[in-house]
């Protein structure tokens, strides 16, 4: 079988833990770039890319570190897009939109 390439928006939020949760969001950042997978932060969730597999594990790992910091609960949204019939970055997608509110 072939490797697939998955684009995911992630938003990973422990629960029982207080208020603010940016000591949580920066350890699964960190778990991204050891995966080595290209992530982009924003102000609702975390935008990846990279290999199915590596991708899936790496929201695993996630949750396993900020359960370990002391999270007793996590709640995650995770949405998946795939395709098919050509390589496109998530850079490739704001880029089309930009172009097109510039006129291009």
């Amino acid at each position: 079988m072939t490797e697939m390439n998955v684009h995911a928006d992630l938003c990973l939020i422990p629960i029982g833990v207080g208020v603010s949760v940016s000591r949580y969001v920066a350890e699964c950042q960190k778990v991204l770039q050891e995966a080595g997978l290209e992530h982009q932060i924003h102000a609702y969730g975390t935008n990846i890319e990279g290999e199915w597999d590596t991708v899936m594990a790496a929201v695993k790992r996630c949750h396993e570190r900020v359960h370990a910091l002391g999270a007793p609960r996590i709640s995650t949204s995770l949405k998946l897009g795939t395709r098919t019939d050509r390589s496109q970055s998530l850079q490739d997608k704001v880029s089309s939109v930009e172009s097109l509110l510039n006129g291009k």
